[in-house]
């Protein structure tokens, strides 16, 4: 424009008076400056964006919005690997062991095993003098000789009766003696075999022997030691030890706590294998038994009982060890830990599908070295959320507050 005003007279400048070359000089700056101006305008004009919006589940976010930098997507992958990781501990087979108390109060004399001993049934572990048991010895004795003076007595007066020299209401008496002496022994009798006993020998002397064979495990009984039958408190090691526990160290029982999300992958009947830290990589097989049927209120976990042999007696009780438990389910998708949430107890997560983040609910499984499975919900190959879950779930909330 200011060129088209110089064009039409080009000599009018030189030719004008200085007043006039003044105004035409002042007009041509304005319009430079107008010019200027709107070409400023023209370049710091905003571009145009495309704001976040929502609707239900799904968040709606440009590549250009700045919120898209706080998210970071990952791709769903498979779950190959069908093996559970827990911890686990050992104990002895319940099945196949006995904690050994006194029945008796009394004093130790002998004990007659050893640590890791082999025993049979019946064998005498230990002798305790107690005047319990010597008292149960006399009863007997008593009760066999008041056995023996009730027949005579009975016997004496039947004749008696037959010869018309005493009343038949003496004999019936007699009988009735010789009842209560019959009932009297066989009481005195059964609760001296209840301490495995006999009334040959009347010395207090009590034999503590094994009800069942195997090997000594745990011995905390010594010679001159007290006992009482009180000691077993209902037979809870927790509070008083027992004085001998015998069990078969070739069987132990393993005790897995898992968690809610571990059990649909449990079973009775499972493989599983065993690691201990003594023997590096080495393998021990073993097998599910019982899955618990109560959760602990405490820890939120279930007991799961496995049975393990232990023939070379390497594995030891209230050993530690790493549990493999091999499943029978199918691959399922595999995602970060962090990729999930919860909601009201539910797992959710979000699916990119372009700009759009939908919000799942998912049904997760194990977790494992920092991945859950995924067994409803999403698919291998889809591209899930792992930083920026808290964004999208605020802005789905701030639009289902209006």
């Amino acid at each position: 424009m200011t060129q088209l005003l110089f064009q039409s007279n080009p000599h009018s400048a030189a030719s004008a008076s200085p007043s006039r070359r003044g105004e035409f000089l002042a007009t041509a700056g304005m319009l430079a400056v107008v010019l200027l101006a709107l070409g400023c305008h023209q370049q710091q004009k905003p571009e145009p964006t495309n704001p976040a919006k929502v609707e239900k589940d799904r968040v709606f976010l440009p590549d250009n919005d700045p919120q898209r930098k706080a998210l970071t997507v990952e791709t769903v992958t498979e779950h190959k690997v069908n093996t559970l990781h827990l911890t686990g501990r050992l104990l002895w087979d319940e099945e196949a062991t006995v904690r050994v108390f006194s029945p008796v109060a009394g004093r130790v004399t002998a004990v007659d095993v050893v640590l890791g001993q082999a025993i049979a049934p019946g064998t005498v572990l230990a002798r305790v003098s107690s005047p319990d048991f010597g008292q149960a010895q006399a009863d007997v004795r008593k009760a066999n000789a008041d056995l023996i003076l009730a027949e005579r007595s009975l016997r004496r007066l039947r004749e008696l009766v037959a010869h018309g020299a005493a009343p038949a209401k003496d004999a019936e008496s007699a009988e009735d003696a010789l009842a209560a002496a019959q009932a009297e022994k066989e009481r005195a009798t059964a609760r001296l075999s209840l301490y495995g006993g006999t009334a040959e020998v009347l010395d207090g002397l009590f034999p503590l022997r094994a009800p069942i064979g195997g090997t000594v495990v745990e011995r905390n009984v010594n010679p001159g030691q007290e006992v009482r039958p009180d000691q077993m408190l209902g037979n809870v090691p927790q509070v008083f030890s027992p004085l001998l526990t015998i069990s078969d160290p070739t069987r132990l029982w393993l005790i897995v706590d898992a968690t809610e999300l571990d059990m649909s992958l449990l079973k009775s009947g499972q493989e599983i294998h065993l690691h201990a830290k003594p023997y590096g990589d080495r393998e021990f097989p073993g097998r599910l038994d019982v899955i618990g049927d109560a959760l602990d209120p405490a820890t939120r976990t279930v007991k799961v009982r496995g049975r393990v042999p232990n023939p070379d007696r390497l594995l030891k009780a209230e050993m530690y060890v790493a549990v493999d438990i091999l499943t029978d389910l199918p691959p399922t998708a595999e995602v970060s830990t962090k990729a999930v949430f919860l909601k009201l107890n539910q797992a959710y997560v979000f699916v990119e599908n372009g700009a759009w983040f939908e919000r799942r609910l998912v049904r997760t499984g194990a977790e494992n070295d920092s991945k859950i499975a995924v067994l409803e919900g999403v698919k291998v190959g889809e591209r899930v959320v792992t930083e920026g879950c808290l964004l999208l779930q605020t802005l789905i909330e701030s639009r289902t507050d209006r």
